[in-house]
């Protein structure tokens, strides 16, 4: 596909600022299904260019982007997600912003590298329902643990006869929230189970040791189904667990680290696993005491079994084979 127009949209809750980059004409429309279909039919009138050889560029803005994904996927036209952060790097210096000067500057970043830039895959359904569910588990779990904490703090301080009520309704509101929690990861079993893709999947992931049910989820979704990423150092990139060199000439010599941008998320969720690995893992406790008697650094050291672990993710989806602990038949 040979891209010759780029259409940069900045999208907001009710709104889509449209720049089409050759002709540098400008048009808002609303952000529904009916807007979709004005938004087309503006384009094609105001582009000489085909429908092959026109891209729609715009940031991920979580639900308020979904809708126009879809409809732009069911359409089969071309489209890509890009990261604010990257439009912005990408620009340097750029004076003002309003949403007419945001759908320029995307309209443009994406000429500059059309000849780069990556289509976006549309998740399965499976795993856009698998998302929203892990988003709701994070956000009850970290509800959970906040009622819990009071509770804990409350009784240590106060009657428990005098502020019987109010420790009882956090009581019912942890319980409630341990119901729902349950449901959810009832209800992710269950598309899981669904699919024989996902569930294999599944399956290989937690077949290594230290990978529990929660990460397998998040990197099946993540990768969108280790589709999105080609192996595990560019999705350990991703992460924010990836090392890189920090040297410049000869004055510049800093020890290799990585980079803070990150989803942290995952990141959290592979420390918690590599943490784990070293109590129950025999060949990573023994590797992690090595390098410590030697002298490493401990934080960079559970950073190196971070990722082998995920090494060991990629391997065992590409491979179609679970994980086999080799140290455990060893004589």
């Amino acid at each position: 596909m040979k891209i010759k127009e780029t259409v940069g949209i900045d999208i907001s809750k009710l709104t889509l600022d449209v720049r089409i980059h050759s002709s540098q004409a400008f048009n808002v429309f609303e952000n529904t299904l009916k807007g979709y279909g004005k938004m087309l039919k503006w384009v094609r009138k105001n582009t000489r260019y085909l429908n092959t050889e026109t891209i729609f560029v715009f940031e991920h803005t979580g639900l308020y982007s979904h809708g126009l994904s879809v409809f732009l996927s069911e359409d089969n036209i071309s489209f890509a997600v890009i990261s604010g952060l990257e439009i912005k790097k990408s620009l340097g210096i750029v004076r003002g912003k309003n949403d007419k000067i945001d759908a320029t500057k995307i309209a443009l970043y994406a000429y500059r590298l059309r000849d780069e830039i990556t289509l976006f895959q549309m998740p399965t359904n499976a795993i856009n329902k698998l998302k929203r569910l892990l988003s709701l588990r994070d956000r009850m779990v970290k509800h959970r643990a906040g009622y819990k904490n009071s509770l804990g703090e409350y009784q240590r301080l106060f009657c428990r006869v005098e502020n019987r009520i109010f420790f009882q309704s956090h009581k019912k509101l942890i319980r409630y929230l341990s119901i729902e929690i349950k449901a959810i990861e009832g209800q992710m079993k269950n598309i899981i189970d669904s699919s024989s893709k996902l569930k294999e999947h599944y399956r290989l992931i937690t077949s290594i040791k230290g990978i529990g049910a929660q990460t397998a989820l998040f990197l099946i979704v993540h990768t969108n189904g280790f589709t999105k990423f080609k192996n595990a150092r560019k999705f350990a990139s991703y992460c924010g667990i990836a090392p890189f060199p920090y040297s410049s000439g000869s004055s510049i010599r800093k020890r290799t680290r990585i980079s803070h941008y990150a989803n942290k998320k995952i990141k959290s969720l592979l420390d918690m696993c590599a943490k784990t690995a070293i109590q129950h893992n025999i060949e990573m406790k023994l590797y992690y005491e090595q390098k410590v008697e030697e002298g490493k650094n401990r934080r960079s050291t559970i950073n190196v079994i971070r990722n082998k672990l995920l090494a060991r993710v990629f391997a065992v989806v590409q491979r179609g084979t679970p994980y086999v602990d080799i140290k455990k038949y060893a004589a």
